[in-house]
């Protein structure tokens, strides 16, 4: 991995602290539901600027202005961060929807866009380390930087439906058919 890529993947988990962050100090005030608004267009533009960063290190990439470089930190960071980062997603997401937080929730999508870097970085690593691929880190990132794109917009209209609620109804069904 390039040591752009690295610091595009340490700026997630910094964009990613933040957002919590906001939504902590949302909820340090008399009236949370008061600030729901502004932390949630905070939380949009932490997306937008995650999506900022990705783009111009995968076209810098793409262009040849960077290597890729091999790195089993890399992989193993990224292994252990697609392992982690679904189930606090979905304890997060579960607390938001307990809570009636929309800015909950789109911390929680946060963490599913942060979910998704790590897979496309071990994706691309892998297929740099194993078939040569160098571009291949960079066409994955693009693809995550317009998902990034679609999830600040949504937050920033406030329409924070999770992914994660396909998974709950999926359960729920599940639950259904087995009484």
């Amino acid at each position: 991995m390039q040591r752009d890529a690295l610091i595009g993947f340490g700026l997630d988990s910094v964009i990613e602290v933040l957002s919590a962050v906001a939504v902590a100090w949302q909820f340090t005030h008399r009236d949370p539901e008061r600030w729901e608004k502004p932390t949630v267009r905070a939380i949009g533009i932490a997306f937008f600027a995650l999506a900022a960063y990705v783009i111009v290190d995968a076209l810098l990439t793409l262009a040849g202005v960077q290597e890729v470089e091999h790195s089993p930190l890399g992989i193993g960071i990224a292994t252990v961060s697609l392992l982690v980062m679904p189930a606090l997603a979905w304890l997060e997401f579960r607390t938001g929807r307990e809570l009636g937080s929309r800015s909950v929730v789109a911390d929680a999508k946060q963490l599913l866009l942060c979910m998704c870097l790590s897979g496309t970085v071990l994706v691309g690593l892998l297929l740099n380390s194993l078939f040569g691929w160098m571009w291949a880190d960079s066409v994955a990132a693009l693809v995550v930087a317009g998902l990034a794109i679609r999830e600040g917009v949504e937050a920033w209209r406030g329409d924070v439906e999770s992914p994660l609620e396909v998974l709950e109804a999926l359960g729920e069904r599940e639950s259904l058919d087995e009484h």
